[in-house]
């Protein structure tokens, strides 16, 4: 286990699936997290298990969070989770309403935490991470806009990287792009749509993606990902249940 004692991360999205995971590994690591999500419940859950983790009851896509919240802990690593859970239907079956609803929350949520980390600035040598999804490549035809709205937070962390080397701030911003896995809700109904859509079973179903993604499985494999030498990592990856892949 890699060892942050000292350092503070900034986990968006941490109350529940692989936000939780993260928050988890990184405190077992000696990091102090500040874990934030809507859910008072469930983040004082979180911070019961581990006297690391510290909770903050915040929308994660509200601007006045994320100005808020990086600079009360001007945290060495952020790890952006949080997410809408989409709609599932297919495209003649959602409303404008119901199709956009990940673009008013995902994107969001990426563009206020990358803007304020950027404005800050961040101290040179921080690390971000922005948890997109594997439908930012695969797509996503029973999700209305999610794929788009997934893929377009991997753009606006390429942004903010590009942004942060023309202002030599010595930041590294990862894209990281799970795989679907039931841990989180928005696994579990996206597992349930495309196996009813493909005639299987949800276990049929997802006997055939490979090796399952467990929070613990996501937390650590992010944990080696931001202490790793930014010189050896590449701007965005796969998350798979074995790990990390590089996106071409």
């Amino acid at each position: 286990m890699k060892d942050l004692t000292g350092k503070t991360a900034v986990v968006v999205g941490a109350s529940r699936g692989l936000g939780r995971g993260v928050a988890v590994a990184f405190a077992e690591s000696g990091a102090q997290v500040v874990a934030v999500a809507r859910n008072p419940v469930a983040l004082d859950e979180v911070a019961t298990a581990h006297e690391n983790i510290r909770p903050e009851v915040a929308d994660g896509a509200d601007p006045a969070a994320a100005w808020t919240l990086v600079d009360r802990y001007r945290p060495q690593f952020l790890v952006l989770v949080a997410g809408a859970v989409p709609v599932m239907h297919p495209l003649h079956q959602h409303t404008w309403e119901t199709f956009s609803t990940n673009w008013h929350s995902d994107v969001k949520i990426a563009f206020h935490w990358l803007r304020e980390s950027l404005l800050a600035p961040l101290d040179a040598g921080s690390r971000i991470v922005v948890v997109s999804s594997g439908a930012a490549v695969n797509g996503s035809p029973a999700s209305g806009g999610y794929a788009g709205a997934k893929a377009t937070q991997r753009f606006i962390a390429n942004y903010a990287q590009a942004e942060a080397d023309r202002a030599g701030l010595g930041l590294t911003i990862t894209a990281v792009l799970p795989q679907l896995t039931s841990a989180g809700e928005v696994g579990r109904q996206g597992i349930r749509a495309y196996a009813a859509r493909n005639d299987q079973t949800e276990v049929a179903f997802v006997s055939q993606r490979g090796p399952l993604l467990t929070p613990e499985a996501a937390g650590a494999t992010l944990l080696d990902l931001v202490t790793a030498d930014p010189a050896t990592t590449a701007p965005g990856y796969v998350l798979l249940g074995e790990g990390l892949r590089p996106l071409p």
